[in-house]
């Protein structure tokens, strides 16, 4: 028997599989990486690190499994190390002083916008984690549960404590703007 047919073929299957997987949830990673640790080129790097984890991985993840939860496992690890090893997080602004946007982007980019990004990245990513993929990403309390290893309980209270700081930290960021 041939085995390098065999091994050819599975390695152009784990491939298309990969180049699926990336066309179909590329942009969102990166848009979830961008909430969590509020640097686009940070974000930028930590996308394609999860990526290069994901292929590296995608051969021992079961065809019937939620490729799109563990996908998102994959960022959510790939941040919170980064997150970890950083130490002092420092809150940046929404945009970096040497990245220039072009004038449809600024005119799109209103104040509240700003205002909840900067309110976000405040929360402690215990909280903000689970809220972004709750608020931004449409993901049900299960597959955050999934994707965190905590159960869906522990799920609903990171939320409910995570909206509640939220408020409370936007409510001062609307005050110290009208100052």
């Amino acid at each position: 028997m041939d085995h390098a047919w065999l091994l050819d073929s599975a390695t152009t299957d784990t491939q298309s599989r990969f180049e699926q997987l990336f066309r179909d949830h590329h942009s969102r990673i990166y848009a979830y990486l961008c909430r969590l640790v509020g640097d686009h080129k940070q974000a930028e790097d930590l996308t394609q690190d999860t990526f290069v984890k994901a292929f590296r991985a995608l051969n021992r993840l079961p065809a019937e499994a939620n490729a799109r939860a563990w996908l998102y496992r994959i960022a959510t690890n790939t941040a919170l190390d980064w997150l970890r090893r950083r130490r002092l997080i420092n809150w940046l602004p929404l945009f970096d002083d040497d990245h220039q946007q072009s004038a449809p982007d600024l005119a799109e980019a209103t104040l509240e916008s700003i205002t909840v990004q900067r309110t976000l990245l405040q929360l402690p990513p215990r909280y903000r984690t689970p809220l972004v993929l709750y608020a931004y990403q449409g993901f049900s309390t299960q597959e955050i549960a999934d994707i965190l290893h905590i159960s869906p309980g522990a799920v609903r209270t990171r939320l409910f404590r995570a909206r509640e700081k939220f408020r409370r930290l936007y409510a001062q960021e609307q005050e110290e703007g009208k100052r």
